[in-house]
Order: C-alpha cells, then structure tokens, then sequence
C-alpha cells in the first residue's frame, strides 16, 4: 500500500503542470497572425519552382536554374502554403492569400554542381562513350518574414 500512495504522491504535481500549459486558441486569422508575429521565430512552406520547401529567414537555397534572373535580384515568394513558429502554425487552403505574408529572396549567385559521369556500352559492338555533366543550379537568399504587412506598418491617416 506504501508505493500506492508513493506513486500518487509523484504523480501529482505531473498534473498540476501539464494543466498550466494550455494554449489559448485563436479565433480569427487576425489574431493567429497576431501570436505567429509575436514568436521569436517564424517559417514559411513556401512552392518555388514547383517544389515546396521550408523557409526561415536568412536561409541559402538552391533551385534549378532560373533563366531571366542576375545576381542582386529580388525575388518575391507568393505561394506559401503555410505560416508558423514554434507553437502556432496557419494553413492556407491551398496557400495563404499575399496581402497576409510576404517573403522576398535575392538571388546570391549562379553555379554548378558536381561533376556527374555517364557511361554507355553496348556489348560486343566494341560501343562506349562517356558523358560528363554538371548541372546548372541559382542560389537565394530568404529574406524577413513579413506577417501582415498591412497591420504592421501605420497608414498616413493614423500617423496625422
């Protein structure tokens, strides 16, 4: 009976914090947006080039290559699928409209990647040949994550 009461005794205060941690539910998109904008850290899944990839700012990434852009470019992300921080997250049904989120890449560079050999043979044709290759990638740089650009940054008419 002594390790009942020993168990309970322990088990208790477990209680008591997992009741304290609770997290109150938003009701509306303006006011999720408001606790996402409040985290210290945001990320985006964000489609570029028709693949999704997750993005937090100041990130490097690498996607094919992209033809009509220079070094130096600003690029902005508007299909983003989804919004969140470390305790809240906001779909999008498919994507979040881009008055609400925008994100902005600058293109750092243009490279290639490894070298990458083919080789063909046909058997008893006395047939080999070898192709080198590297493939051609553009490298971006995430930019802020702006959460509502519209709430965050004062109208002429309140600033007067």
């Amino acid at each position: 009976m002594a390790t009942l009461q020993h168990l309970l005794r322990w088990s208790s205060p477990l209680r008591a914090v997992a009741s304290r941690c609770i997290h109150t539910q938003p009701t509306t998109t303006a006011a999720a947006l408001e606790l996402i904008r409040s985290q210290p850290s945001n990320y985006v899944v964000a489609s570029f080039v028709g693949k999704k990839y997750i993005l937090t700012p100041r990130d490097v990434l690498t996607v094919p290559h992209l033809k009509d852009v220079q070094v130096g470019d600003v690029l902005k992300l508007d299909e983003i699928h989804e919004l969140g921080s470390r305790e809240y997250t906001l779909r999008g049904s498919p994507t979040i409209p881009a008055s609400k989120v925008q994100v902005e890449a600058t293109v750092v560079e243009h490279t290639k990647g490894s070298m990458e050999i083919k080789f063909k043979k046909k058997r008893r044709k006395g047939y080999q040949k070898t192709i080198k290759h590297k493939h051609p990638f553009t490298r971006l740089r995430i930019g802020d994550i702006v959460i509502d650009p519209a709430a965050s940054s004062p109208s002429p008419a309140e600033s007067s």
